[in-house]
């Protein structure tokens, strides 16, 4: 069992929680996840570490309440229990030699952004952070991405907040004005991360996506996360799990990607609203 640390409401639909793990704490680096078990009949899902505390032995998690579990999730409180929490898992982002890179992070994938950030600032890279919501009522962790960022673009759909526009249209102005980065990182949908690569290729800009596709164990023997990607002219199958959750962002079959994910929306809308119902009539 691992206990709840503290929880926070980051917007209406987002929750931060740190958990007492230590030695998932000791060994996790940006770009990782953990696999958690909210009680002991629930089913596997896998999180981003956003961020950890190796003295306290606490691992930051940030999560969107969009199903089921996530749902008797955010109905945990500090000081209770979950029932597992497993990792650290996957491949951390690669950071050594960059001088200049560019975070690009849409809704909860800031969270998956951040600490990556962090991490190339502490290394003493040029950080330029853009991060995009629907609306300023979504909006996370911007004081976080000022304190990591060299230069922080803040976008929204609608223009209630920052800029408006989504996080191609800065990334375009840079580029065509000569601006010359090392590497771009995109994390967030799968659309957005799609058209990030699509607009930095004319550039050849090198572009790193973070993948999150179903995923049940975590160590590649379900083959649910698997990915396929197009390296010299063959398509080659891979699993987030193991081999990710970064990817050359130019070899991914994103159309592919995105049909796997919908694949179980309703079933899943339906588990979250029985959740909702029993929590309710609690």
């Amino acid at each position: 069992m691992y206990q709840i640390a503290t929880k926070k409401n980051l917007n209406p639909t987002v929750t931060q929680m740190e958990i007492v793990a230590p030695f998932v704490a000791a060994k996790a680096k940006p770009g990782q996840f953990i696999i958690l078990r909210v009680d002991e009949d629930g089913e596997r899902i896998p999180l981003t570490v956003a961020g950890c505390d190796k003295e306290k032995g606490t691992v930051k998690i940030i999560f969107q309440i969009v199903g089921a579990t996530t749902e008797k999730l955010n109905h945990k409180n500090a000081g209770e229990y979950i029932q597992d929490f497993v990792g650290p898992l996957g491949v951390p982002t690669h950071t050594d030699g960059i001088k200049k890179v560019c975070i690009i992070g849409g809704g909860v994938g800031c969270a998956i952004a951040m600490p990556i950030a962090e991490e190339f600032h502490a290394q003493g890279a040029e950080v330029t952070s853009i991060i995009g919501f629907r609306s300023k009522d979504l909006l996370i962790l911007e004081d976080e991405f000022k304190a990591c960022s060299n230069k922080l673009f803040v976008m929204t759909d609608d223009g209630s907040y920052g800029r408006h526009g989504n996080v191609t249209v800065p990334l375009k102005e840079m580029l065509e004005a000569g601006e010359k980065f090392d590497l771009i990182i995109t994390i967030g949908p799968l659309i957005m991360m799609k058209f990030v690569v699509l607009t930095a290729k004319p550039f050849g800009v090198p572009v790193t996506v973070s993948m999150n596709p179903i995923m049940i164990d975590g160590t590649g023997m379900c083959g649910g996360c698997r990915l396929t990607l197009n390296q010299d002219g063959k398509k080659v199958t891979k699993f987030a799990c193991v081999d990710g959750p970064d990817f050359n962002g130019y070899e991914v079959d994103f159309d592919e990607a995105m049909s796997r994910g919908r694949m179980y929306m309703d079933f899943e809308r339906k588990a979250h609203e029985e959740t909702c119902n029993l929590f309710k009539n609690a």
